[in-house]
């Protein structure tokens, strides 16, 4: 079981690759991998590029053992796949959805979804070793449930393992999506930086923390709520009930409240026009605007950057992370975005908390929580066969699932 964990954990890993990642004799390592080899569990993926000498075998987790479900719930949109074992994307689906109108209405689509994804690639229910899944709201990765999400009111204390186990008999396993960005993005470092964030923007903002390799939960699973971080005592009201916090002030529902309010007091002439012909302002819109040289635009993004940064500025001091990714569909407004988040932290940081600091776009971009999706299902499903088989397990973030994942039987 550590072999196969540590395969997963390691792309294109070769024999002599893993024996030292493992601390193995290259005899005990051969022998645990042949062993491997020969149950299907382990496969050969083809030749590695050569290093002077005889070319190594890429070992990953075998297509034979079944595939994860994955689905990535944002407050207005559903992103779901089906992945092999190694988290290669067999098909996918995307669509709009406001996970406002509950949880029967939105998880009856996902798991329809599922189920028409499994069908298209000829696959049934029992292949399916687990299911992820990704909401945007506070999650108690213990039971698999929301607690009082301020975005989906309606979701709180459902269970949303219990629904989906039904439809697949496999573990579902349930996190909060920033979690699962971040766990996205941990899995493509090869768990090679130990500490970062990762700060989703969208219609929330969150923080999803890796720390000494393993993403932060919390005592109840609401670290790296940030959105909630007061920028302005004198701020609008948030939906949370208190004045001033980040979300309501710089996510993309206050950046189009503040495009709107340009275009209608003649601010700005180019939200004017998107306005009048799409009825409404979006965050994209706004990214448009600006580089297209509108100085209202530019001022509302260097706005939302500027606080966004303020509010990480005290994070970063806080953590001393080495990396900041952020990601989500604000984002898509560009690099002045980016550039105004950079300054604020800098400006507003202890010199050695930024001192190696890197502030980017998450490099997995859009697919970062559906990549974690994928993470999350196969690293909780390698953790529940390892406890089965009373192997050595990898540290685990705080939970476990109470079903069993049938292909590792």
């Amino acid at each position: 079981m550590e072999v196969l964990q540590t395969v997963f954990w390691s792309s294109a890993s070769s024999r002599h690759g893993l024996a030292h990642r493992l601390s193995f004799s290259r005899s005990k390592a051969n022998g645990l991998i042949a062993g491997l080899l020969d149950q299907g569990l382990v496969e050969e993926a083809g030749l590695q590029a050569s290093s002077g000498g005889r070319r190594a075998e890429t070992l990953q987790l075998a297509g034979g053992l079944g595939v994860v479900l994955g689905a990535d719930l944002g407050a207005t949109s559903l992103d779901v796949a089906v992945m092999r074992p190694d988290l290669s994307v067999i098909a996918r689906h995307a669509e709009e959805a406001d996970v406002r109108a509950g949880p029967g209405v939105v998880l009856a689509r996902v798991r329809e979804l599922m189920r028409q994804l499994l069908a298209g690639c000829g696959l049934t229910a029992r292949q399916v070793i687990a299911v992820g899944l990704g909401v945007p709201g506070p999650v108690d990765f213990e039971r698999g449930q929301l607690v009082e999400p301020p975005l989906m009111p309606e979701w709180d204390s459902f269970s949303i393992r219990d629904y989906l186990a039904e439809a697949f008999g496999a573990p579902v396993f349930v996190d909060n999506d920033v979690n699962l960005m971040a766990l996205g993005e941990l899995w493509r470092l090869q768990r090679g930086l130990p500490n970062f964030l990762v700060i989703k923007v969208g219609t929330g903002i969150g923080c999803g923390i890796v720390c000494h390799g393993e993403v932060y939960r919390g005592a109840n699973g609401s670290a790296g709520d940030v959105g909630h971080i007061c920028v302005d005592q004198a701020g609008p009201r948030c939906h949370c009930g208190n004045l001033g916090c980040v979300e309501a002030m710089a996510a993309a529902p206050a950046i189009s409240r503040m495009a709107v309010d340009a275009a209608g007091s003649g601010g700005s002439a180019a939200l004017a026009e998107a306005l009048r012909q799409n009825g409404r302002l979006t965050a994209v819109d706004v990214g448009q605007a600006s580089r297209n040289g509108d100085a209202a635009a530019n001022a509302i993004i260097q706005r939302a950057g500027s606080l966004i940064g303020q509010m990480l500025a005290s994070v970063v001091n806080f953590f001393n992370p080495s990396h900041v990714f952020i990601g989500g569909g604000v984002t898509q407004i560009g690099p002045l975005f980016l550039a105004s988040v950079r300054q604020s932290i800098y400006h507003r940081s202890l010199a050695l908390s930024t001192r190696h600091l890197e502030i980017q776009y998450t490099p997995l971009g859009a697919q970062a929580g559906l990549v974690g999706t994928g993470v999350l299902a196969m690293q909780e499903a390698l953790r529940l066969a390892a406890a089965r088989a009373g192997a050595p397990a990898m540290p685990r973030a705080q939970g476990t699932a109470g079903r069993r994942a049938e292909a590792f039987q």
